[in-house]
């Protein structure tokens, strides 16, 4: 993802969390990338909500910290869930267990925070893909055919695993070969049904 597409997607989080959560005791929101923290993989997104905790309260406190999440977590129950189903998010956590601070910021600057992570092509609340249906596939693949993947998503070509390997099939699509191969697949199919 670009620079200025990332700058896009990162102002549209910050909108739909502000919005969303309107009046709620919020300090600061971030949006991370692949390559911003060890715990974001490639086509990933990860969403961070420091909540502020009351005026003159000491935030590295682990008592004030653990009842300014729960009851933020009371009272925006409902709204936290149609954010997660308007963003697409994978997984949602925070509390005292999932509480981070950057290196470079004191534990005393940051109450504590809600972490939600995104597929970066697939969130349709920040315009990035969820258009189409799909069906999830797994498949194993050896570290040459990761290696090939990883790299579409760091040029740019895709925004993920899924997206790369969507781009990789779509690639074949356009080949003429293809186009013979699938009308062959359907005369055996023709040919099945006489059967």
């Amino acid at each position: 993802m670009e620079q200025a597409e990332f700058e896009r997607v990162r102002q549209k989080f910050e909108h739909e969390v502000r919005t969303r959560l309107a009046g709620a005791a919020i300090d600061t929101v971030e949006l991370l990338r692949y390559g911003d923290a060890p715990t974001i993989e490639p086509g990933e997104l990860l969403g961070k909500i420091f909540l502020a905790v009351p005026e003159g309260a000491d935030p590295a406190d682990r008592v004030v910290r653990r009842e300014a999440f729960s009851a933020f977590n009371r009272a925006h129950r409902e709204a936290l869930s149609g954010l997660r189903q308007a963003l697409g998010v994978t997984s949602f956590g925070g509390g005292m267990h999932d509480v981070e601070f950057p290196e470079t910021t004191p534990a005393s600057d940051r109450g504590p925070v809600v972490h939600m992570k995104m597929n970066a092509g697939r969130s349709p609340a920040l315009g990035l893909g969820g258009d189409q249906p799909v069906t999830a596939v797994m498949a194993r693949l050896g570290p040459q055919d990761l290696e090939t993947l990883d790299t579409l998503i760091q040029v740019g070509v895709a925004s993920n695993r899924a997206d790369a390997v969507r781009w990789v099939l779509a690639r074949i699509r356009e080949r003429p070969a293809y186009a013979q191969l699938r009308a062959r697949a359907m005369e055996i199919e023709d040919l099945k049904s006489q059967f």
